[in-house]
């Protein structure tokens, strides 16, 4: 979110008009191609907001608090109702008080701060509440997008970081929000576009999207699938027909790498899986740190996944080295080799970024790396299917969506476990479909995101019947026998015996019944 330089009020701008005009707008410091431009444009066509009457829109003039609101209850659809000051806002003001967007001592209807800059978390939380009332966001997830959180009261934490979660607001270059700072009227202008377009109301209507069907989709291995592409959203075969792929995904290959081998993989294969990732973690003691014998054992379980006839996700497995530029070289040479080796293979696929985190961004740090291993895998094996991951572990696809990637044949991938993320990270995979963003699964598990309680069954019920109905592949974690309850393996389960059914643990159980379903 830009900044801007606070300018003071002249005696004009404390009115920000609300005619229901429909006219272009002509805003005369509006410049083409500006920033904010379209979302000025798009407010004023609905009606919601108009210019001075100089012919002025005023885009870096601080929003007041009456300006702000008056605008929330027109973009709500309610009526300004009988205010207690002869403010030009006070009906507005009073409705939405008792609506219960804000509380009386934050803007008292007496009417002194009416005229007074807004502050952002003040006006976000009005704005969620007004436009997306059930929004949530996960604090462990969304928190740490915001270094300034401490900045932020907490009586503003809810609706702030359901604000995040669902891409409203995102900070500043810093990663900050800046919660007792004010909002330019340009500024305001994109919150409000975002979160109507969200809410629906955009295309006035109340009528709710209709429940997507289960995709058609085809199963099978390579021999029977070929080449994948993918085809807007949707991953594909080579004849164009939508395909999905489930499976299982290794442990670190350092640690677990005994059920990377071809029984192990096989016996997956014998419960309908025809997809196997290998989580080759680069720090951990991984691959950064011994590069030979991490790789061939890495080598050793792509081949033989391609030995059964499954796809395989060869996947740079960043975790604590939160930062995929961290190691940037030794990823461009890694996947040179690897794209050089299994240039002919339809079979890989390159996942090039397990989980970015730790504060690093999309534009600044992903999306740069991204384009460089692209273009090497590319220059090797032009048609392979390319795996990117976005912020906070795999979440942030909304901000891919943003600014996506230009390249063919690639998919972002999204990292849940059932027993931390619901509702709104589903919501958030719609939203980002609908924006035309082919979304692949790569890792999820039934646990919470540290792999360990529960196991939610009923929440890894409801995401799985979620991707089915979207035709989403995806990839659960982890074919282990590690003591944790994501692991789909009983403690000493042998990795070169044929698995039945008291070899699995109640996670694997679960899994292994819907690889085929």
């Amino acid at each position: 979110m830009k900044k801007h330089i606070w300018l003071s009020l002249p005696a004009l701008a404390l009115c920000l008009l609300l005619a229901f005009g429909t006219s272009a707008a002509a805003f005369s410091d509006v410049p083409a191609g500006s920033w904010y431009g379209p979302a000025v444009t798009e407010m004023e066509r609905a009606g919601l907001i108009s210019g001075y009457p100089d012919g002025r829109f005023g885009p870096r003039d601080p929003i007041s608090a009456a300006q702000f609101v008056s605008v929330a209850v027109r973009c709500a659809g309610l009526q300004p109702v009988q205010g207690q000051t002869g403010h030009w806002a006070a009906g507005a003001l009073q409705t939405a008080l008792q609506a219960g967007w804000y509380d009386w001592d934050e803007i008292p209807p007496t009417g002194e701060r009416f005229d007074q800059p807004i502050s952002r978390q003040l006006a976000v939380k009005i704005l969620m509440r007004s436009q997306l009332p059930q929004a949530r966001g996960d604090y462990i997830t969304e928190s740490q997008k915001m270094r300034d959180l401490s900045q932020l009261d907490g009586r503003y934490y809810e609706p702030v970081l359901a604000a995040y979660a669902a891409g409203i607001v995102s900070g500043d270059s810093l990663g900050n929000f800046n919660p007792k700072s004010g909002l330019s009227r340009a500024e305001a202008c994109i919150l409000f576009q975002k979160a109507l377009k969200l809410s629906g109301h955009s295309q006035n209507t109340s009528t709710p999207a209709p429940e997507p069907q289960p995709a058609v989709t085809v199963r099978g291995g390579v021999s029977e699938n070929g080449w994948l592409q993918v085809i807007g959203t949707q991953l594909c075969n080579e004849k164009g027909e939508a395909v999905v792929l489930r499976g299982l995904s290794s442990h670190g290959m350092q640690w677990y790498g005994q059920f990377a081998g071809r029984q192990s993989i096989q016996n997956t294969a014998r419960y309908g899986a025809n997809l196997f990732r290998v989580a080759m973690y680069t720090a951990e003691n991984g691959y950064i740190s011994n590069p030979a014998a991490v790789k061939q054992s890495v080598v050793q379980a792509v081949d033989a996944a391609i030995a059964n006839d499954m796809y395989v996700i060869l996947d740079w497995h960043i975790l604590s080295d939160g930062n995929p530029m961290t190691y940037r070289n030794q990823a461009d040479a890694f996947f040179s080799e690897m794209a050089e080796r299994y240039r002919d293979q339809p079979a890989v696929l390159y996942e090039i970024c397990n989980e970015p985190n730790g504060g690093v961004t999309w534009e600044a740090n992903i999306k740069p790396y991204a384009q460089q291993i692209i273009r090497t895998i590319r220059s090797r094996s032009p048609r392979a299917v390319v795996l990117v991951g976005s912020g906070t572990w795999s979440q942030d696809i909304h901000l891919a969506a943003q600014s996506p990637l230009t390249e063919k044949n690639v998919m972002y991938t999204l990292h849940f476990y059932a027993g931390t993320h619901g509702t709104d990270l589903r919501q958030r995979i719609d939203q980002v479909l609908a924006a035309g963003l082919p979304i692949f699964v790569s890792e999820w598990g039934t646990s919470r995101a540290d792999g360990s309680g529960g196991v939610f069954l009923t929440e890894a019920g409801q995401w799985l019947d979620f991707l089915d109905q979207r035709g989403i592949s995806w990839a659960n974690w982890s074919l282990c026998d590690k003591n944790e309850t994501s692991a789909a393996l009983r403690p000493s389960t042998s990795p070169n015996a044929v698995w039945g059914p008291e070899d699995l643990s109640q996670s694997g159980a679960f899994v292994f019944s819907r690889l085929s379903s």
